[in-house]
């Protein structure tokens, strides 16, 4: 692919749309070419590990001034966090600090950083520390001057256990506001939070919001002010919301209820309407996720602003201040970003004439727009992040999101429907191998993804297996199963069917087979399942109710014993909260650690030692009851603990494990070519 001829008609487009907002913008302007595609991978498979490995570039957000970046990049199977100098494009970024995920009680990481001002990254980091037992993590703010290289703590003093949530950001002056719980005057009052504004060159603070006994958390307008106080109850599951309109009055209470369905979404303000009492909130008011302006005094919606047909809408995109939307996020099996700021729209439609419809994604821009980053493929071929300048009209590849395979070609994903055996209309994100095009009965693994009321979208951003696998031979499907979220509430209510977990769920798993089986795309008798979390007890209940559907099963950090975790969450969730998975009227039926004996399909088991939700007690009351049934390790199944591993597989190490491990159970029932088919598998490629 050749960036540099595509790009001149490109910022030509952009240009003349630019004009209309008054920047001044080149019509033409040559761009940097891009490094062309490795032309081994287009015949070659592509090792399973090379997909899953950290990323060279992630997370990335520009300073406000367009001269720095920082982004997250992998180094040594570990994720960092660096600077680079977008003015000195030839100097290797710097480090700034190690970002990989806690682990042990004592360490630290970076879960997440902003800019505050054009001099200052401010990081939130976690340290994990033991408490009477207990792991506990502590969550503070620390800010990297850029000038300097110090680190500077952010309000640390008399900081409780939560010290790190932003409310606002004023870039002008450096400061911001920072919800943290205090210990000045009593540990009694954690988890009880105040508000203060924080200076971002030293850390000093002062107080603009004291605590409040019924408030739990706080959100400030896009002019910093605080207007909106939460507070849940883990018994009764009821929300309360407070609300006032000035700085100095008196806060009321305009919301305080429960939802027992799970279903609903609470009016919470997305965005505060500049001078008045509205806020736009998202509401499922009439079945689907819709943009509602609602007055916040008296809570009643206005007619919808903004809908996806079908579909529940996702969120808003604000500008820098938080005082203007500029876009949404939409789903329609895939997500999008779609603009409606007359300026980022221009030049989002300018940059797919370049890299091809929904190839080029905003990542982040300067306060004036002349600097943007983008993200450049990801659905098609493999992706990278490159600088737009909209004033010279120069796009320059920064760096791949993995350089190994640069902008190889990916393995075609498309979001599709299919008919349930009731008859139920169920979309799925399909993934058909590349190499293996124009088959027919082809072998097949089915992921339910984790949730289970989440969403999988046709864009290969969560839970990226389809690809590595798709790679191998097999078709992938991931269905958005009954229950799954993105298709209102009826659709997710569906789901929470007393005979939904693990009976009405499981069928539409099933139906797959039989639906792609009669299009001739897949054999569904070289059937296999796998997934993670909520996936990993599909899979596992799958073994265990129809071995007769499914070759084989790969089951990840699950539930399989579901009366044990329901006691789990209520004693950790509160007994509201308790209730989102204790849906099913038969427990004990629908768990596959309690019903071992009979046949099952060969299950690979894989459970994460620091697993901070799904407790291992899960894994091991699986595996010892199938060893009490008679079932053969080696044989019958395989259980693999990852000493080092999290419910998120944040580490090059495990997350190659699982995938590899994975990849090697299939291989041994239920191989991807075999010598009936017509094709051969093509060669590795090797990438040492």
């Amino acid at each position: 692919m050749i960036i540099a001829k595509l790009a001149l008609r490109a910022s030509s487009a952009v240009a003349l749309a630019l004009a209309t907002t008054s920047i001044a913008v080149a019509p033409q302007a040559a761009a940097q070419e891009a490094a062309p595609q490795v032309p081994e991978l287009v015949d070659g498979r592509i090792p399973v590990a090379e997909f899953v490995k950290q990323a060279n570039m992630s997370g990335t957000r520009i300073s406000p001034d367009g001269r720095h970046l920082a982004y997250r990049t992998g180094q040594g199977g570990r994720e960092v966090l660096v600077l680079l100098d977008l003015e000195n494009l030839g100097t290797p970024p710097k480090l700034i600090l190690a970002s990989e995920e806690a682990r042990e009680a004592g360490e630290r990481t970076m879960t997440s950083f902003r800019w505050v001002g054009n001099d200052h990254v401010v990081m939130t980091v976690i340290s994990r520390e033991n408490m009477n037992g207990q792991l506990a993590d502590f969550r503070r703010l620390v800010a990297y001057d850029i000038n300097s290289g110090e680190m500077v703590q952010q309000a640390w003093r008399d900081a409780g256990f939560d010290a790190g949530q932003i409310l606002n950001i004023n870039h002008d002056n450096g400061t911001y506001l920072l919800q943290r719980d205090s210990v000045a005057t009593s540990t009694e009052r954690w988890g009880i939070p105040e508000v203060v504004e924080v200076d971002v060159s030293d850390g000093s603070y002062k107080t603009v919001q004291r605590t409040n006994p019924v408030v739990r958390g706080w959100v400030a307008d896009g002019n910093g002010m605080v207007r909106a106080g939460f507070n849940s109850d883990s018994k009764n599951g009821k929300v309360r919301m407070l609300y006032r309109s000035e700085n100095d009055a008196n806060f009321k209470t305009v919301y305080n209820e429960a939802d027992a369905s799970f279903t609903g979404t609470l009016p919470s303000p997305r965005m505060f309407i500049p001078g008045t009492d509205d806020a736009y909130v998202i509401s499922r008011e009439d079945g689907y996720d819709k943009l509602y302006r609602m007055n916040m005094n008296t809570m009643q919606l206005g007619e919808p602003i903004f809908e996806v047909e079908g579909y529940d809408l996702q969120g808003i995109i604000t500008n820098q201040d938080n005082t203007k939307v500029v876009g949404y996020y939409t789903f329609d099996g895939t997500m999008r970003r779609v603009f409606t700021d007359p300026t980022l729209k221009a030049i989002k439609g300018g940059l797919e004439e370049v890299f091809g419809q929904d190839e080029a994604v905003i990542v982040d821009y300067t306060d004036d727009f002349s600097k943007v980053i983008v993200y450049g493929g990801g659905m098609r071929r493999e992706g990278g992040y490159y600088l737009y300048d909209t004033q010279s009209g120069s796009l320059r590849l920064l760096n791949w999101t993995r350089t190994a395979l640069k902008d190889a070609p990916l393995n075609p994903v498309k979001a599709e429907w299919y008919t349930a055996s009731d008859g139920t209309r169920i979309q799925a994100i399909v993934t058909y191998p590349r190499h293996r095009m124009g088959e027919k009965n082809l072998p097949v693994v089915v992921m339910p993804h984790g949730g289970p009321f989440g969403v999988q979208s046709a864009t290969n951003s969560t839970e990226p297996w389809n690809q590595p696998l798709a790679e191998q031979g097999y078709v992938v499907i991931q269905p958005n199963y009954r229950g799954s979220g993105g298709y209102g509430r009826a659709f997710e209510e569906m789901g929470r069917e007393p005979g939904g977990y693990g009976k009405r769920m499981q069928d539409d798993l099933n139906d797959i087979l039989t639906a792609y089986g009669e299009k001739g795309v897949i054999d569904p008798n070289r059937a296999c399942i796998m997934g993670w979390s909520y996936g990993g007890y599909a899979a596992a209940r799958g073994a265990q109710r129809d071995p007769n559907v499914w070759k084989c099963a790969i089951a990840g950090a699950g539930v399989y014993d579901m009366p044990l975790m329901n006691k789990w969450d209520a004693r950790n969730l509160g007994r509201f909260n308790s209730g989102f998975q204790a849906t099913s009227e038969d427990p004990e039926g629908i768990s596959s650690a309690r019903n071992t004996d009979g046949p099952w399909a060969p299950i690979l088991i894989v459970a994460a030692k620091r697993d901070a939700r799904i407790p291992m007690e899960q894994s091991d009351t699986l595996v010892d009851n199938l060893k009490k049934s008679g079932k053969v390790e080696g044989r019958d199944f395989r259980y693999i603990v990852q000493e080092q591993g999290t419910h998120n597989l944040p580490y090059d190490d495990v997350h190659i494990q699982w995938i590899e491990e994975a990849y090697a159970w299939l291989e041994k029932y239920n191989p991807a070519y075999i010598p009936s088919d017509g094709d051969s598998a093509p060669a590795l490629v090797s990438f040492d």
